[in-house]
């Protein structure tokens, strides 16, 4: 059975200032988060050209529970994340990124089966879309989503980088159908 998501907090995203980014350094190369005291808003993975905004502040303190969570993930302690997050996107896109959590680690899905999950079972592509906007990746788990005939398909960080979290899963290829 799947385990239910963490709930998304709505925050509103407008007061820059409120904004605290920190540094991560992770098996796939050094991550960006960015969020408030009361949620992560993204992460943006190394491929992705990360620059932090002048009007951000950085924080050690705001992302304590974030990075932990993400050490013990890399370590292949932890299975399921438990922070608030707060993703900016359409209704539609938030509805695939609440579906992706359900996905169990170290099992896949195709993005017809998460079509069908959010009752739009012929928007395979527009899932595919809403997979690679996904603004908080491994948390939202983008990854475990691959092609219907088993192949790996694009991924934000890149196919290495894809490859190695399902690696570090020991992912069973479609294994797993909503």
């Amino acid at each position: 059975m799947p385990s239910k998501p963490p709930e998304t907090t709505a925050l509103s995203k407008d007061a820059s200032s409120d904004i605290f980014y920190q540094w991560y350094e992770s098996p796939i190369g050094r991550l960006l988060l960015t969020g408030s005291e009361q949620a992560l808003y993204s992460i943006t993975l190394p491929n992705q050209n990360a620059i932090a905004a002048d009007q951000w502040q950085q924080s050690n303190n705001v992302f304590k529970e974030a990075c932990k969570q993400l050490d013990a993930y890399f370590r292949r302690d932890l299975e399921t994340f438990d922070i608030p997050l707060s993703p900016n996107g359409t209704a539609f896109q938030k509805s695939v990124w609440k579906a992706l959590q359900t996905i169990p680690y170290g099992k896949t899905t195709s993005y017809g089966a998460v079509a069908k999950l959010v009752d739009n079972p012929k928007a395979g592509r527009a899932v595919g879309g809403a997979n690679g906007r996904n603004p908080i990746p491994i948390i939202i788990p983008c990854h475990r989503v691959i092609g219907g005939n088993g192949s790996l398909t694009g991924f934000a960080g890149g196919l290495p980088a894809k490859t190695f979290l399902l690696d570090l899963e020991n992912t069973e290829q479609l294994s797993f159908q909503f």
